[in-house]
């Protein structure tokens, strides 16, 4: 089974790997650079394209977070 309680998944340890590999300030400057792609695009009046790339700022920070985490308290 590939979800075994109490234990993480061999493939969820090598995310966490890699991700702690990333530099955590290239999540904020992806979600800053996402706004302003936003903002752009919402000044050359396509406004579906700018709110679609506006919702990427969250989950870009979000990773940020967990990339914040397994590198100050590492994996399994």
């Amino acid at each position: 089974m590939a979800f075994e309680t109490g234990n993480e998944g061999e493939v969820t340890k090598q995310i966490e790997i890699a991700t702690s590999k990333v530099p955590s300030a290239t999540f904020l400057i992806a979600a800053v650079a996402a706004m302003g792609v936003s903002l752009t695009l919402k000044c050359l009046c396509k406004d579906q394209n700018a709110l679609f790339v506006g919702q990427w700022a969250a989950p870009f920070l979000l990773l940020g977070i967990y990339n914040k985490i397994v590198k100050t308290e590492g994996h399994d």
